[in-house]
């Protein structure tokens, strides 16, 4: 019996078992396969090699600026002839304070006229005691405009819109400087000659007051100003990126007009007229450039200075 049941059981696993049929496979090559991807995902297509192409490039890149650097402070012009010149120069406000009951004189006139032709300046009326205590009892005349606290911008924002333009930086970092008209006339000469920014410690050094931008002319609109805790970290941090630190010095090494470095990417720094750079700023320094003053004079003015160093960058450039 159990011979029996090895035969039977040979015979039948020799026997072929069910085949499956030809009509199922022929259903699913019928099927369709979902909508046809965009040409950017298809692979050989010329926009997919492109979009490609693209992609690589901007991992390549630099990251990204960081908008929204630190703020300053919010700072009161006081004055009929300060808010009017303020007004006339464009400096940004928010809110004019007139004095309630106060004398109609041309100055008052000129300056409502200014402020209601910008559109975005509110118009508060508000009593004399009222503007004292605003104002910690300066001779405020009536007047008195509000300006809103200067955004500065992130150091790496300065490079980043010049790689992004396809341009060397050229930016200039302060060093102890602290007259706001000196500020205002350097940030006036980037802007004039091409350059990407300015860059000036928080101690010891002006901001971007409603002095500063009346200086600048109207410019600092357009050329952003930032501000850092570490004036030499800032300046290392510029090497790093391959940008050539010049630190103009009575004593240089080097004239302005012989150095090369001044036609690639640079960040020309300058210090106050008096005392010049500091010690830790100036050993940061991959040189230091002296301006040839055949009459003698033993410094220029800073706003001076920088005007002269970014012609001569201007020149190497054009």
């Amino acid at each position: 019996m159990a011979g029996n049941s090895q035969r039977r059981n040979r015979r039948t696993s020799n026997k072929k078992g069910m085949q499956v049929g030809s009509g199922g496979q022929r259903r699913r090559g019928l099927e369709g396969r979902g909508p046809t991807p965009p040409a950017e995902d298809r692979k050989k297509h010329k926009k997919n090699r492109m979009a490609t192409a693209k992609a690589k490039q901007a991992a390549s890149r630099r990251p990204a600026p960081r908008r929204g650097g630190v703020k300053g402070t919010s700072e009161m012009v006081v004055g009929r002839n300060p808010v009017f010149e303020a007004l006339r120069d464009g400096v940004p406000a928010t809110t004019l304070y007139v004095q309630q009951y106060i004398d109609n004189d041309e100055r008052v006139r000129e300056a409502l006229q200014l402020a209601g032709e910008r559109g975005n300046i509110n118009l508060m009326e508000a009593p004399r005691p009222e503007l004292d205590r605003m104002t910690n009892g300066l001779n405020h005349q009536g007047l008195v405009l509000q300006v809103p606290p200067y955004e500065y911008a992130d150091p790496q924002d300065l490079t980043a819109a010049a790689y992004d333009n396809g341009e060397d930086p050229l930016i200039v970092a302060l060093d102890g400087v602290t007259d706001p008209r000196n500020l205002g006339a350097i940030v006036r000469s980037v802007s004039a000659f091409g350059g990407h920014g300015v860059v000036v410690p928080e101690r010891r050094a002006a901001g971007m007051t409603a002095g500063a931008w009346k200086s600048s002319a109207g410019t600092a609109a357009r050329t952003p100003v930032s501000r850092v805790t570490n004036l030499t970290r800032a300046l290392e941090a510029y090497k790093k990126e391959g940008i050539a630190i010049v630190g103009l010095a009575a004593d240089g090494e080097h004239t302005v007009e012989d150095l090369e470095a001044l036609g690639g990417p640079v960040v020309v720094v300058i210090g106050s007229e008096g005392k010049g750079l500091g010690r830790l700023v100036g050993e940061t320094c991959d040189y230091r450039v002296r301006i040839s003053m055949p009459g003698g004079a033993e410094s220029l003015n800073a706003g001076v200075a920088a005007g002269i160093v970014m012609y001569e960058v201007a020149r190497r450039r054009a």
